[in-house]
């Protein structure tokens, strides 16, 4: 019965993968990488929506992030204002997202607190005129606020996936036997994640939450605080190298004995997800995930600045990086947004502006 099953969903796949081949040949990608423009409009007082959620005023995009963290296709939805007094709607720039912020009541030392949630707000991609901002103080609140939602978001993302990894690994150790639909989940997650098929043990390791505070440290780093070219040409918030060069951008200063270029990205929750998943595969990175499994162990909260230790690998500065992302932290006082949520109730799914 197992063999035959996992001979039907063999077939499955074959097949899926030649219709999308023969989807790619008839209809090729375009050889192009642009950051999405995204729109902001600001909420009004009262909005009607046929879909029944409450994005902003006028013509946006959006994506919605379900709870599984899988996303719907890309659309444009029209948003009618009872007031048309609120119908103005404000572009995407470091002003407009600063003032939906105020009006969602988002403010960073609240939720370092713990006395206020984070708002399900996802921003595509950040502000070009972020590096205007002169108020430096401002201009990290922004940038700061802009990416940990997405970085939570992704957070809630892999600990559903370790909540429903534990579960199945504790019915296999009573000696339960799993339905076809849990074991090729699992079969999915060991390639995802790149382990041998029920190899638990390092599974569970390596599906874990990245710290808020060293994911932001990270970002914040490796984007320039949102400024760089990379970041706004494609949303590559934490310059991961790629030698591909589909969905890429060549570094300016690169040696001309050097190859690698930097993976660009549809949106920053993309981005976000990319370097959790590198993290959390890559063998540069195994001393991370050790350190981080001994924590579980011992029942420690996820330190950022003991596991920026073992990022040495991330940068080629070495001992410099570990010390500037150790200087980041403790500067912004990060350590506070670690205990930080996304609120359910700002919307049925969250979107993507």
């Amino acid at each position: 019965m197992t063999r035959r099953f996992e001979r039907c969903a063999l077939v499955v796949a074959i097949g899926l993968v030649v219709g999308l081949c023969g989807a790619a040949y008839l209809n090729p990608p375009r050889m192009v990488t642009a950051a999405p423009q995204a729109m902001l409009d600001l909420p009004p007082l009262e909005i009607d929506v046929a879909s029944g959620w409450t994005p902003s005023v006028g013509e946006l995009a959006v994506i919605h992030v379900n709870a599984a963290g899988s996303e719907d296709l890309t659309k444009t939805v029209s948003v009618r204002a009872r007031d048309t007094q609120h119908m103005a709607s404000a572009k995407h720039t470091a002003a407009g997202l600063w003032q939906t912020f105020e009006r969602l009541g988002y403010d960073l030392n609240a939720v370092g607190s713990g006395d206020a949630e984070v708002p399900r707000l996802f921003v595509a991609s950040l502000p070009k005129d972020l590096s205007e901002v002169r108020e430096t103080a401002r201009r990290k609140a922004l940038f700061f606020s802009s990416v940990l939602p997405l970085v939570l978001q992704v957070n809630d993302e892999i600990s559903a996936d370790r909540e429903r990894l534990w579960e199945l690994r504790s019915r296999l150790m009573k000696g339960a036997k799993l339905g076809p639909v849990d074991r090729l989940w699992l079969i999915v997650m060991a390639e995802r994640y790149q382990v041998k098929r029920g190899d638990l043990k390092s599974l569970v390791s390596r599906v874990d939450a990245i710290p808020p505070s060293l994911a932001l440290a990270q970002a914040a780093e490796e984007s320039g605080w949102g400024t760089s070219r990379f970041v706004r040409q494609g949303n590559a918030i934490f310059g991961q190298w790629t030698f591909s060069t589909d969905g890429s951008l060549v570094p300016a200063q690169r040696d001309t004995d050097k190859f690698h270029r930097v993976k660009a990205f549809g949106s920053l929750l993309d981005s976000v997800r990319a370097y959790a998943r590198n993290l959390n595969t890559h063998r540069a990175y195994r001393h991370f995930r050790k350190e981080r499994r001994d924590m579980r162990r011992q029942n420690l909260p996820l330190d950022g600045i003991k596991l920026a230790d073992n990022l040495k690998s991330y940068s080629e500065r070495g001992e410099g990086y570990i010390k500037d992302l150790r200087a980041i932290i403790a500067a912004n006082k990060l350590r506070r947004l670690d205990g930080a949520r996304l609120s359910p109730r700002m919307a049925k799914a969250g979107s993507l502006i």
